[in-house]
């Protein structure tokens, strides 16, 4: 009876230890922040936002402000993921042998972004970049990189990156842009990703634009220099610091260095109107200009 006894309270003290251990391992499971990466086909995104804005799907017929753009989905992914930290942003684009145009360069040079690039023929279309997608998709969830991924696109192609993803524990959110008629997404990709979000006009107006002379850019204009531009940003600041009440700044400090979209084009505007400058398409400018109005703000608080 005695031994007996002895063997259950060993049994009981190695199911204690086991318990114990569990709860450790689930505090630290707990403690790691999820992660999220956005996924931007260029291709469907230049063609559908281009329709939906300006009725064409040629580049060459309008201006997109890429890099404010960017900021704008990654402060919708922030709002959707609430407690998830950004990888960072993979955009992916078609060039000619690869190379960089003038454009996607000063893409690559945003923060956290990256961008990857097929090749584009003689036709124009982009070759590659459904493979290069899927390679990232997967290597990033098998190395637990990521917990969710954002995915911009709509080409039926993606579906076998989004199962790749998916297998190995990865959540796929399809976000699509609205069409004025009818889909521009495949259904078997529909089908097949966990979530679907469609952005719609509202969202893309303030990035696209038919393209037309600067509005800010009379004969003769100079260009201004960063720091002309830092000091605008500054400017701005102050003035919103007077007129929309210290609370409402304080609000964007979580977000640094991220603006959310509403408010990093309004800020925008405001400047070309001070400065008599297009910033559009100019990413060292529009970084100055956000830059100056970081650092006024964070001087405050």
């Amino acid at each position: 009876m005695e031994v007996m006894n002895d063997d259950l309270a060993a049994l009981a003290a190695r199911i204690d230890r086991t318990n114990e251990l569990l709860t450790r391992m689930l505090a630290e499971v707990a403690k790691t922040p999820s992660t999220h990466a956005i996924f931007v086909d260029a291709g469907y995104l230049y063609a559908a936002a281009g329709r939906l804005v300006t009725g064409t799907e040629d580049r060459r017929a309008f201006d997109l402000d890429a890099e404010g753009l960017i900021e704008a989905l990654i402060d919708r992914a922030r709002t959707i993921f609430a407690d998830s930290r950004l990888l960072r942003v993979y955009w992916y684009d078609g060039a000619r042998r690869r190379i960089h145009t003038a454009e996607q360069q000063s893409i690559a040079e945003l923060p956290d972004v990256k961008v990857r690039l097929g090749n584009l023929n003689a036709n124009n279309q982009q070759k590659g970049v459904d493979s290069l997608i899927r390679t990232d998709l997967e290597s990033l969830a098998r190395h637990r990189a990521i917990s969710d991924a954002a995915l911009l696109g709509g080409d039926e192609d993606l579906v076998s990156a989004v199962e790749a993803a998916q297998g190995y524990g990865a959540r796929v959110h399809l976000w699509g842009i609205e069409a004025p008629e009818g889909r521009n997404q495949a259904e078997p990709l529909l089908w097949e990703v966990d979530s679907q979000r469609t952005l719609d006009l509202d969202f893309f107006k303030p990035y696209v634009s038919r393209r037309t002379a600067p509005a800010f850019e009379p004969v003769g204009a100079s260009r201004p220099t960063r720091e002309e531009v830092r000091f605008v940003g500054a400017q701005i600041a102050a003035k919103w610091l007077v007129a929309r009440g210290r609370e409402s700044l304080v609000e964007l400090l979580p977000g640094h260095p991220y603006l959310p979209g509403s408010v990093d084009q309004d800020l925008l505007v405001e400047a070309e109107g001070i400065l008599q400058y297009s910033l559009r398409g100019q990413a060292d400018l529009r970084r100055a200009l956000r830059d100056g109005f970081w650092g006024h703000v964070q001087a405050q608080y």
